[in-house]
């Protein structure tokens, strides 16, 4: 590693070289117009990506309204981009989160970046990945893949960082961990890489940092909008949906009823049932009392009972809740496309309305006038998906042979990168699929930067003459 002596300012942040150093400028528009190339789906459909949640995220400041099963962070980050303006805000910021997250990604794996290098970087990323289609999407996904990368760049590439970057590494990452639930545990997976790769305090300390401010956030909005400082007040419904779809809370709460005297022991021979159908159909039994009237706010109104449920069921039946798991966690890992991000589901009851209380006649019209709500968008991008398997199923190799690479040079901080993102993917296929539901959109989010990084890690560019090689060995 280059002495700090050697030290220069380059481009966005400090780099170990002899390379004249970009104008900030220059390096500014780079990554403002790979964040626009980033969200191109928002420019083909005419609209920001929008999914039946958006609408939720919208109404946390537009009611306002305190969502029972979503934190209070996402809604109100986005409000200070759109101002009830436009949703274009949102989405273009949202592209250059993560244009500019890959700008310092390239500089603590190459070194150095330049604009041209960022561009093609980012023109590729479009092109053979998913990433465009989280980019442009506006719901909390586009944080899991940044939530990997700042805490891998916090842990791992401190000394590629001015003091700034880090800095704001930390805020953005402490943000984005609190906009998902599981987004703790992307966090908690990639800190303990960080803890066993380095075994050093300094690391652990600056990656364990945005995860401590993360609950604090949790704590204190859970406090304020629901009375309770948890950081999930009523998480335990969504654990007994998927429990019980799986079978072992379906089989404890016939074992257990009518004794237990449950309000579920009114559905047992109901159960299982889908997940989605359990927690969101007008007739679940979450929704739907006994006496056919609707429940209000069900999800929230079962969560005590749920807990009860779930303690039982992980008590009395361990095994098959592990196996179940891993089988949805395997299954997470191989559904990564964008099918369910460009279709028009529940947009027209979740959606529209909220954009027509609560921005300017214009943004109604120029959502109604996209290609997603009138169910066009997939039909119209789909010849571009094609490449995203197959790239996906060379990058995994490529990882594994970035791996080889970085132990075989004892080269420490690529090591760590590429290590922590496979450790990242992985644990969000567990965060997402064993304690969800596999969904298309969820390992989509992230996947992506399999391929990212591990081309990243294995490709050097040349360097000019004079120029100081900067891998880290520390």
């Amino acid at each position: 590693m280059a002495a700090r002596g050697d030290r220069i300012r380059w481009g966005m942040g400090e780099h170990s070289g002899e390379r004249r150093p970009s104008r900030p400028i220059i390096a500014f528009a780079s990554v403002i117009l790979g964040g626009l190339i980033l969200i191109w789906p928002a420019f083909v459909n005419g609209y920001p990506l929008v999914f039946s949640d958006t609408g939720a995220f919208l109404h946390q400041t537009l009611g306002p309204l305190v969502i029972w099963d979503k934190p209070h962070v996402y809604g109100p980050l986005i409000h200070a981009s759109h101002i009830r303006v436009t949703l274009w805000g949102p989405s273009v910021a949202q592209g250059a989160l993560l244009s500019w997250l890959l700008w310092l990604l390239q500089r603590a794996l190459w070194g150095n970046t330049s604009s041209l290098p960022h561009l093609v970087v980012c023109a590729a990323t479009s092109v053979l990945t998913t990433a465009p289609f989280t980019a442009a999407l506006l719901m909390p996904d586009v944080f899991a893949p940044a939530v990997v990368m700042m805490l891998l760049l916090l842990g791992f590439a401190r000394e590629a960082l001015s003091r700034l970057e880090a800095a704001v590494l930390v805020l953005l990452a402490s943000i984005g961990i609190a906009t998902h639930l599981s987004h703790l545990l992307l966090a908690v997976a990639v800190i303990l890489v960080v803890v066993l790769l380095t075994r050093r305090l300094a690391p652990a300390l600056r990656t364990t940092m945005p995860l401590a401010f993360a609950v604090l956030i949790l704590l204190g909005t859970n406090l304020w909008g629901h009375g309770r400082a948890s950081l999930s007040p009523h998480g335990a419904t969504f654990a007994l949906a998927r429990l019980q779809a799986d079978g072992p809370a379906a089989a404890v709460i016939r074992d257990r009823c009518p004794a237990a005297g449950w309000y579920l022991c009114a559905f047992a021979d109901r159960l299982p049932m889908d997940i989605d159908e359990f927690m969101w159909a007008p007739d679940s039994p979450v929704n739907r009392a006994p006496d056919g009237s609707a429940r209000f706010l069900g999800g929230a109104l079962i969560s005590f009972e749920a807990g009860a449920i779930v303690d039982e069921t992980l008590r009395t039946h361990p095994l098959e809740v592990a196996a179940a798991m891993l089988r949805n966690t395997v299954a997470q890992l191989f559904k990564a496309t964008a099918g369910d991000t460009l279709v028009a589901d529940n947009l027209s009851v979740a959606l529209r309305p909220r954009i027509a209380e609560g921005f300017p006649a214009r943004e109604l019209a120029a959502y109604d006038a996209a290609l997603q709500p009138n169910g066009a968008l997939l039909r119209v991008v789909a010849p571009l998906l094609w490449l995203h398997a197959p790239v996906l199923a060379i990058s995994a190799a490529l990882a594994l042979l970035a791996c080889w690479r970085a132990a075989r040079a004892g080269d420490r901080r690529r090591l760590g990168l590429v290590v922590g993102m496979l450790v990242g993917v992985t644990a969000n296929a567990f965060a997402t699929g064993a304690l969800s539901k596999p969904q298309l959109r969820y390992e989509a989010r992230v996947l992506w930067l399999m391929p990212v990084v591990a081309a990243l890690a294995l490709l050097r560019p040349r360097r000019r003459d004079g120029e100081i090689a900067t891998t880290n060995k520390s």
